[in-house]
């Protein structure tokens, strides 16, 4: 499958070279290689090209003294070339591939693209000191196999999704080697909504496994406030088909509502627990139990984690993504220590 946008290099005027970025296949995973190549062709005069880069951007939320705003960030490059002479007229195929971060954001889940995530691969040329960022290909980041099972096991557990963003920051306690995380949202499944409200995920991996941070929004009691908690948990990518993920993200949930539980008036005395009619999922299940019960992938896109499911009916479309950039020039300066 390849995409192809073409474009004149703006920043040159008329009669300047023209760029196309194509990209094999826009779908990929963190880890992964995005390959493609930069088709060149020489415009109405000779030119010296001193460096052309393809870099990954996003949109981050910055938080500001002024109140919050969106950004656009580079946060990894690859050079494809450098030192070249394109002649009048000529025509240069330059391939390249870009290593995906392990911890690049999920863009796309089951098909569909998250609202409120943008991911793109800019085409950076240099011509004797100007630089043209004007080429935009849109990419799809899917879900590593062991992120999609607990994206999964929410579905079925009956969380609602709310949104997706990326925010500026590090989260203290874990190893993070981009200058942002993703948070996915949801509302609370009902068997959880006596104590947690709504919860957001980051997954932050690495070449063994992976973190997940749950930021529980909690209730508030009769005599106590809502407040936010923080859950850390740590999996293997090998434990991907193994275990039964809507049973261990159950466990994470029953852990959290204990420990609200344990600071509310009332905890300790008899009939104290969880209301009447609202079992934990998985209550009687190992967290070792081989292979994975409930409906299949197809019913949990179409019904569960899919469309209208999520809250939204269906993904954004390129010129979305292309819309979502809108005209900021000003990049937040953001690399994660890629080639340069």
């Amino acid at each position: 499958m390849l995409v192809v946008f073409k474009k004149m290099l703006g920043a040159f005027g008329i009669g300047a070279p023209s760029v196309d970025t194509v990209l094999s296949n826009p779908s990929t995973r963190p880890g992964l290689m995005l390959g493609g190549q930069v088709n060149l062709t020489g415009g109405s005069h000779d030119v010296d090209i001193d460096q052309i880069v393809v870099g990954l951007v996003t949109r981050v939320e910055i938080d500001g003294e002024e109140g919050d705003h969106d950004a656009t960030v580079e946060f990894h490059r690859t050079p494809v070339a450098g030192g070249l002479r394109l002649a009048q007229g000529q025509q240069l195929s330059l391939p390249f591939q870009v290593q995906m971060p392990i911890q690049t954001p999920v863009t796309d889940v089951y098909g569909q693209r998250l609202p409120g995530m943008t991911m793109g691969l800019r085409t950076e040329v240099v011509i004797r000191g100007a630089v043209d960022k004007g080429d935009l290909d849109p990419v799809h980041v899917h879900p590593l196999p062991v992120q999609e099972r607990i994206l999964e096991a929410f579905g079925r557990l009956g969380f609602q999704f709310k949104g997706a963003d990326l925010e500026r920051g590090q989260i203290a306690g874990v190893h993070q080697t981009l200058p942002f995380y993703q948070e996915i949202e949801y509302f609370a499944a009902p068997q959880y909504a006596h104590g947690v409200t709504e919860v957001e995920v980051t997954f932050l991996a690495d070449e063994q496994g992976m973190d997940i941070v749950l930021e529980f929004d909690r209730r508030g009691g009769l005599f106590t406030g809502g407040h936010d908690s923080y859950g850390r948990y740590r999996v293997a990518h090998a434990d991907a088909e193994r275990l039964d993920w809507a049973a261990v993200v159950d466990g994470w949930f029953r852990e959290a509502l204990e420990q609200y539980r344990a600071t509310q008036p009332g905890y300790g005395q008899p009939g104290y627990g969880y209301p009447p009619h609202q079992p934990a999922y998985g209550h009687d299940h190992d967290h070792d139990h081989h292979g994975r019960s409930g409906p299949g992938m197809g019913a949990v896109a179409a019904g569960v984690v899919g469309g209208a499911a999520l809250g939204f009916a269906g993904g954004m479309v390129a010129e979305e993504v292309f819309d979502a950039f809108g005209d900021d020039g000003g990049d937040e300066g953001a690399d994660d220590g890629g080639d340069e």
